[in-house]
């Protein structure tokens, strides 16, 4: 499955299916955010967040492919993330929407 952040493929005729969306809430782990305070005081990255991120960022993405195989989709066009906090910053929320679509 063609997963992209393409508005449209050139050269191709496709069915639009509709929208698609993965999306994850991450609780921020008391451990990371210990080490981050000291990681705060040298400055750096804070690879415990970044790990986070990721993981998020897949497992939203892996929902969203879920939704688009279920309409029997092709691909996912204009694929685009969003990240936030949300719960006075102790929860990271990542959702992926896209547009699906049907070779024609």
């Amino acid at each position: 499955m063609l997963i992209t952040n393409l508005p449209i493929l050139p050269g191709n005729q496709v069915e639009l299916l509709g929208i698609v969306d993965g999306t994850v809430v991450f609780s921020k782990h008391f451990g990371k955010d210990l080490g981050a305070a000291f990681k705060n005081l040298a400055g750096g990255e804070l690879k415990g967040y970044t790990e986070m991120i990721e993981d998020a960022k897949n497992q939203a993405l892996e929902r969203l492919q879920r939704e688009a195989d279920a309409l029997e989709a092709d691909g996912v066009l204009n694929v685009q993330y969003a990240i936030t906090n949300m719960q006075q910053g102790s929860a990271l929320v990542v959702m992926v929407t896209g547009t699906a679509y049907k070779n024609i």
